[in-house]
């Protein structure tokens, strides 16, 4: 049985990747910070709070030395949305690095044995096509910013792995119907996660080279940097 774990599984695209997944008959670890959280039925609940390295670390002693398929870093936050610059408090900005860049990072540098020991091997990060330098465009500072920042420290960090065969992928949901993207999301959840299941599913050790350094949308084509 594949094992996956997914941050920030108790709303949103975390939660419809979970459910997904679980109907398929994979072994879901749904991590969560909050440990009352509702996860889908059938998922394994584990507590974890991204920007607490000690609750990191127990989450590494917890795991062991089970192998894991596939980490999907999910969890973040969007602080300045429709903000205006003179709006954006630094705490604000200072904590979106430390949720969306930082965080993911060191949880996948947590979980790295965890991983080698698997099949598959791969770590996927939900980035988002507001971090590319080719295509940006106003406002979103802290947002966009500490995105960009991710899509670096993975870059480095895929570099490290290569002696493990782990891919790492950079992933756009797409601009989704949910709590963060709002109503007017272009598309659904469920359109959402089978498209970028299509994608994750199908990378390996054997293929990995195909997708190395790409930042994709997720439908699968290519973002530019």
């Amino acid at each position: 049985m594949p094992t996956i774990l997914i941050t920030g599984a108790n709303r949103g695209l975390g939660f419809a990747l979970a459910q997904s997944y679980l109907k398929d008959g994979w072994r879901v670890f749904a991590a969560c910070r909050n440990p009352d959280a509702q996860v889908p039925d059938g998922a394994e609940a584990v507590t974890l709070d991204i920007a607490d390295s000690s609750s990191i670390k127990a989450l590494k002693k917890k795991l062991h030395d089970i192998p894991i398929d596939i980490l999907w870093n999910n969890a973040g936050i969007y602080l300045d949305k429709n903000q205006k610059l003179e709006q954006v408090d630094d705490r604000d900005w200072l904590r979106s690095f430390e949720i969306n860049c930082i965080a993911p990072i060191r949880v996948a540098e947590a979980l790295v044995d965890n991983l080698a020991r698997s099949e598959r091997k791969v770590i996927a990060f939900t980035s988002t096509k507001m971090a590319s330098l080719a295509g940006n465009g106003p406002g979103a500072y802290a947002y966009r910013s500490s995105k960009v920042a991710l899509n670096m420290a993975v870059r480095c960090f895929a570099q490290d792995q290569e002696n493990l065969q782990i891919s790492c992928l950079l992933l756009h949901p797409g601009h989704v119907r949910t709590d963060m993207g709002g109503f007017e999301g272009a598309i659904d959840v469920k359109t959402s996660v089978m498209s970028m299941r299509r994608l994750v599913d199908q990378v390996n050790p054997s293929n990995r080279t195909a997708y190395r350094s790409s930042y994709f949308d997720y439908d699968g084509s290519s973002i530019p940097w």
